[in-house]
């Protein structure tokens, strides 16, 4: 298929996949006269881009055309529309449009449905911190594509120590596998502990530390956090999340099966639920509560441009002192 729109915003992840396809397309030796990358702000980029892509290659290899940081999937003029439908359905098979872009495109738009149907959509969305499931099966795709195996435990250990974080997976991977060498059997989970560098400062930690109420954990977490440039609504997003779930959890507690407060609480695997039930058992539904009008606080001051340190110190010690003294 010579047309792609890659969007989302793992940067790395991204950005491994173009260089992947430029592999493949280009032909080596022919690289310089083939390979067309234009930038957003390129007047008239989408019909230059258009044009190179009916432009026959020079020499071997095929053509590779990249509209950089497009944002023809969320609006897209209607002249430039008409280009795409007319030129989508006659690419040559010797050259590969890609378009990229950090937002999702707009389903319900046209350019959507019309690059939908001549080419294909591939997500690269960073995986929200509280999809452990999502983060556990990453670490096991990435080590496949590698050609490494991992114990159980292995992809337990890897999955928390690097968390969402696609480019340190990959170097953690390499030095394992750099380690390793030729050796056949799956790697244990000390081997791992031993050389995976395990960075335990994530907003998920910092949920857990809130409900426990220690306040000096909390804030040395929102430190560390803000110190690795960990974006700041980010942070709120996650424990937003968090403390919902958490809060469904006790509210759902008097439904009969574990299968029916995973489908109303928009659990994926119902197994999960007896964990969750013990992170809640201690708190109470009075608790919970007052935790959503307080992180909601905290992202309109955030919005409003406030200190982010400053502002997420104070509100983890309010949070803290709803589920406990635990002082500074």
């Amino acid at each position: 298929m010579p047309a792609y729109y890659f969007w989302g915003d793992d940067d790395f992840a991204l950005q491994n996949a173009v260089n992947d396809l430029r592999q493949r397309t280009l032909d080596s030796d022919w690289a310089s006269f083939n390979y067309d990358a234009i930038p957003a702000e390129v007047v008239n980029g989408a019909g230059l881009a258009l044009n190179q892509a009916m432009t026959p290659p020079f020499g071997l290899g095929q053509r590779l055309v990249w509209l950089a940081n497009t944002g023809l999937g969320q609006r897209c003029p209607e002249p430039v529309l008409t280009e795409f439908e007319r030129t989508l359905p006659q690419l040559p098979d010797t050259t590969v449009l890609l378009l990229t872009s950090a937002a999702k495109p707009d389903g319900r738009a046209k350019f959507t449905k019309l690059f939908k149907t001549w080419g294909e959509l591939r997500e690269f969305a960073t995986i929200p911190p509280w999809k452990t499931d999502q983060i556990r099966q990453q670490v096991v795709t990435v080590a496949k594509q590698r050609g490494l195996a991992l114990e159980s435990a292995t992809v337990d250990l890897l999955a928390e120590a690097v968390g969402n974080d696609t480019r340190q997976l990959h170097l953690e991977l390499e030095k394992l596998a750099l380690y390793w060498g030729a050796n056949p059997q799956p790697i244990p989970p000390a081997v791992a502990a031993e050389l995976v560098t395990v960075s335990t400062q994530t907003s998920l930690k910092l949920a857990h530390t809130l409900k426990q109420g220690d306040i000096a954990t909390a804030i040395s977490l929102v430190n560390d956090l803000l110190d690795r440039n960990e974006p700041a609504l980010r942070i709120v997003a996650t424990l937003v999340s968090q403390f919902r779930l958490w809060l469904w959890l006790k509210v759902l507690a008097g439904l009969p099966s574990d299968a029916e407060i995973a489908a109303a609480a928009e659990v994926t695997n119902p197994k999960r639920i007896y964990f969750l039930k013990q992170e809640v058992r201690s708190l109470s539904l009075t608790q919970l509560q007052q935790t959503l009008p307080l992180l909601l606080e905290l992202e309109s001051d955030l919005k409003r441009g406030r200190d982010e340190r400053a502002t997420l110190q104070t509100k983890v010690i309010e949070l803290c002192r709803v589920f406990g003294a635990g002082g500074v």
